[in-house]
């Protein structure tokens, strides 16, 4: 069996539940705290064991570059300046992995998206990661990243896997839900996937959580998908197709997951990482505790 060696990170999208914010600024790029989103997505690869990643970028996206990249102006002012802790900080983002570039023309769905990373990809099994969900495992059993755990997965069953959680019903509809079938601990066989069902199609409450290793027969399969009424075509079209010729399966991933589109999953990401912060925690326990008290 193929290691899984790289993986892909959709991030073309405009960012629209987060204007005016995202008019200039990708909605990857906000912080929670003082790291950006894409930053804890990127790492999380790297902690999966990933060092070969290709991010797809639309329009007014070359900060995310410029992020990744080496900054010697900064440096050498942080070296003039004596600040050693911070100089680090900035060498290990550029130094954290082999990171490419392709941009995405037309925003015409998830699975289009993937498809810009084919020849990056080649005839290889490979992770995808979206930024809208971050995961905190390092309080899970054993801390393996969300990712890890799927990698995992797929090399125990040797087929396409999606990163799944638990919702709530009034949230499940937000997202891709799995029609269960066969379920062993924590891996469900999927006999379908439904994309942002309403409450009365629910198949169940088990949604996708943005995190996948897909076979490299994907792409075959996203060629011969048609788009959509809104002209988009999804990833949960392709692994509906999967789910009923070569197998799919749902792990259910341990560990916080945070939804950060959303703008209060946002605030809570931001309120909680800040609280595990040695230097912020103090002050900002205080400041909750006291501001509780006076509403």
């Amino acid at each position: 069996m193929n290691k899984v060696r790289k993986a892909v990170i959709p991030a073309a999208g405009f960012g629209t539940r987060f204007l005016p914010a995202t008019k200039a600024i990708p909605k990857e790029m906000l912080p929670i705290v003082d790291i950006p989103t894409l930053q804890y997505i990127v790492e999380e690869v790297v902690n999966s064991g990933i060092t070969e990643i290709i991010i797809i970028l639309g329009k007014n996206k070359k900060c995310i570059e410029d992020h990744f990249d080496i900054s010697v102006e900064l440096e050498q002012l942080l070296i003039k300046t004596g600040k050693k802790e911070y100089l680090s900080r900035m060498r290990a983002i550029s130094d954290m992995a082999h990171i490419h570039y392709v941009r995405q023309k037309e925003m015409n769905g998830s699975a289009f998206a993937v498809m810009e990373a084919e020849a990056f990809i080649g005839n290889e099994p490979f992770a995808v990661v979206f930024g809208d969900d971050v995961m905190y495992t390092k309080e899970t059993s054993d801390g393996r990243t969300g990712l890890k755990q799927l990698i995992d997965a797929y090399y125990n069953t040797g087929k396409t896997v999606i990163g799944c959680q638990t919702v709530p019903k009034e949230e499940a509809v937000k997202y891709g839900v799995v029609a269960p079938g066969a379920v062993k601990g924590r891996y469900t066989l999927i006999n379908d996937i439904i994309e942002k069902p309403s409450l009365e199609q629910l198949p169940s409450q088990l949604a996708s959580m943005g995190r996948f290793v897909f076979t490299p027969d994907v792409f075959d399969i996203i060629r011969t998908l048609e788009p959509r009424g809104n002209g988009e075509t999804y990833l949960t079209d392709a692994i509906q197709v999967l789910a009923k010729t070569t197998g799919a399966y749902a792990y259910d991933m341990e560990g916080l997951r945070y939804d950060v589109g959303d703008k209060f999953g946002f605030i809570q990401a931001t309120i909680e990482y800040a609280l595990r912060n040695r230097e912020l925690s103090p002050k900002l326990s205080k400041y909750i505790k006291d501001l509780a008290g006076h509403i």
